[in-house]
């Protein structure tokens, strides 16, 4: 599946020019894409998220229940052109500290990324802001700080990734701005070593989808500056997907509690216990058939074997043989109630009776 996590959508956009845009998305061979609302700060206190379904919902996200009716079908029908879509809201951020209100954007949203402005939001948003899962970049002006390698691949190892958005380049006319989204892409791409970019489109709704490019064009696009094939596929398909699971994830669960699905091609429970059962039965069936069958000859030997085993047990309980029992290899008698004896006890045990029975003798030498 592709995605396009940015096509930017605002309360002008009328909802002609947008299904126009998602049809034309889909027909490029997105799978996925993402409205886009941006937020300046300070974000308002009530936050509400007014970017409307069109298209199916994802399924890594809780799924809306309708009642079925005809115009529910026919409404399903039309979702059926239309790409998964999901939204999304963008902060710009230029001090850290007063985007306290992070948490409830990211509740009404489905996906909630950070657009940094000055070195003090990148740095924070790199390391230490955990609720965003993308850091969106507008490489086509001039940024106060660089894209230094420790708190890029800091953002990576967090699981929170870069977003690119190639319609600053094709869609712009400046060719100041088109030579500043080079050099900053190749400092970028130089940083993370092509790890941990997702590429987008931000595509404006109200255009009908002019930036929009297809999948192909945008990885040989992205191939000149250092961006290969593989990395470029993962940009457009592996990683923003998992930006996609990853949040469907922590609105589905809570704290780490996760929803248990059925693992393809494992045996259900009630299917597992009907074949436990018959098994039992032939297991019992087969023992049946032993003892009426050949269980005759058989008893003479069964016999044997328990009179062999309670003679032992009779010989081991008269020798004292037991190591519960407290007894020894070379004493006898009823020896339970003495205690267990280890080999230096023994030891010294023997020795005394040595010594108490050798000095009579010497003495009746002398």
């Amino acid at each position: 599946m592709l995605y396009d996590l940015n096509i930017v959508w605002t309360p002008q956009t009328a909802p002609t020019d947008l299904e126009r845009t998602l049809k034309f998305s889909k027909s490029l061979g997105y799978d996925v894409v993402a409205l886009n609302h941006t937020f300046e700060a300070p974000i308002p206190a009530q936050v509400s998220n007014p970017i409307p379904q069109v298209g199916p919902v994802h399924t890594s996200f809780p799924q809306p229940h309708q009642a079925s009716s005809p115009s529910t079908a026919s409404g399903d029908n039309n979702r059926s052109s239309l790409p998964i879509t999901l939204r999304r809201a963008t902060v710009l951020i230029s001090d850290p500290s007063i985007n306290h209100r992070l948490p409830t954007l990211a509740a009404a949203y489905d996906l909630l990324a950070a657009r940094p402005t000055t070195d003090k939001a990148f740095a924070a948003a790199c390391t230490s802001m955990s609720d965003i899962s993308l850091i969106s970049l507008d490489l086509s002006v001039s940024h106060p700080f660089r894209f230094k390698p420790k708190p890029c691949m800091a953002a990576v190892h967090r699981g929170v990734l870069f977003e690119v958005c190639y319609s600053q380049l094709v869609a712009n006319s400046d060719a100041r701005a088109r030579g500043t989204f080079i050099a900053n892409m190749l400092e970028l791409v130089r940083a993370t070593k092509g790890r941990g970019i997702v590429l987008s489109s931000e595509a404006r709704a109200t255009a009908g989808g002019v930036g929009l490019r297809a999948p192909a064009d945008v990885m040989n696009l992205f191939a000149c500056w250092g961006l290969g094939n593989e990395k470029g596929t993962e940009a457009l398909g592996v990683h923003p997907r998992a930006v996609v699971v990853n949040e469907g994830l922590k609105r589905r669960g809570y704290r780490g509690v996760v929803d248990i699905i059925q693992a393809e091609g494992r045996i259900p429970a009630s299917q597992e216990k009907e074949d436990g059962d018959d098994g039992e039965k032939g297991k019992e069936d087969a023992r049946k058939k032993k003892s009426s069958g050949g269980g005759t000859q058989q008893k003479p030997k069964n016999k044997v074997g328990q009179k062999q085993s309670s003679g032992q047990q009779d010989s081991g309980i008269a020798n004292g043989k037991r190591k519960h029992d407290g007894g020894s290899d070379h004493g006898g008698g009823d020896q339970a109630s003495l205690p267990v004896l280890s080999k230096r006890q023994a030891k010294k045990l023997k020795l005394a009776e040595q010594k108490a029975t050798d000095g009579p003798v010497a003495a009746n030498v002398k």
